[in-house]
This record gives structure tokens, sequence and C-alpha cells, in this order.
């Protein structure tokens, strides 16, 4: 799938993968999901004319971890799940569906700030596997079927 060496349908797969568009993703998440996306789709570089459309929708929750005896929580479990599917421009149809999970684990502290910090973290590093992921399951799409 890295290999610039890989043909796919007359082009390399890193040129398929820039025909990717991804849809736009409400909040915080979901643009560090997009992003991610865009990243490892076109590597920087410019995008070409899009030929498919890759749209998610996310969910997102916390899992209490390491509830202390006072039922205070000292850890949490940060869940981002997605749903997927991969649409060709030219004609509106399906051509791929699933789903992705990240999970997350990430400590709570007394201070706010940590608090915050560590959540963001959590979420930025569940975008980051998610759209690995992603990047992976559409990849191998296009090497196949394109």
């Amino acid at each position: 799938m890295y290999a610039s060496s890989a043909i796919v349908g007359g082009a390399e797969l890193s040129e398929k993968l820039k025909e990717l568009e991804v849809a736009p993703i409400p909040g915080r998440v979901g643009q560090r999901l997009r992003n991610e996306l865009i990243y490892q789709s076109t590597g920087g570089g410019l995008a070409a004319q899009p030929v498919y459309r890759l749209e998610i929708v996310i969910r997102e929750s916390l899992t209490p971890t390491l509830v202390q005896i006072d039922g205070n929580s000292s850890g949490s479990v940060y869940n981002l799940d997605t749903s997927f599917r991969l649409v060709r421009i030219a004609d509106r149809s399906v051509a791929l569906t699933g789903e992705s999970h990240g999970r997350v684990a990430f400590q709570r502290f007394d201070s706010v700030f940590a608090n915050v910090r560590a959540r963001q973290d959590a979420e930025d590093r569940a975008a980051k596997t998610v759209g690995e992921e992603l990047k992976g399951r559409v990849a191998a799409f296009l090497s196949g079927n394109a």
C-alpha cells in the first residue's frame, strides 16, 4: 500500500488516494479526523479531481475507569466510534461502508487544565488511530476494485 510502485488500474495507489474527497465532519474531533485523512491521502500535497467521497459520522463517549471507594474516577477511556461510506461521485453509488472504533485511556488529575489537556490528547490520538485505519481500508478497496 505504501510503495510507489504499487500500480492500480494504470495509476499508483498514492495517486488514487489523492482522488479521495473527505466530507466535512462536525466538531473538533471530526475536524482532526478529517485533517488526518486528508494528510494521509495527499501527503500534504495538492488533491486531484475527486472520484470518491468519504462520508463519516462520529460518536464520542467517555467511560470512567479506576473508580475509587469514594466514587470518583481517576481515569477515563475516550471512545470514538465512526460509521463511514465511500461514495462514487460519478453515479452517487455507495462503494464501501463500514465502522471504525478508537479507544484511548487517559488519567484524570486534580488540575482542571490538566484534565482538559489529557482529554484533548486522547481525542487527538483516537482521531489519528481511526484515520490510519480508515486510510488502510480505503486503500485496500482502491487497490482491489478501482
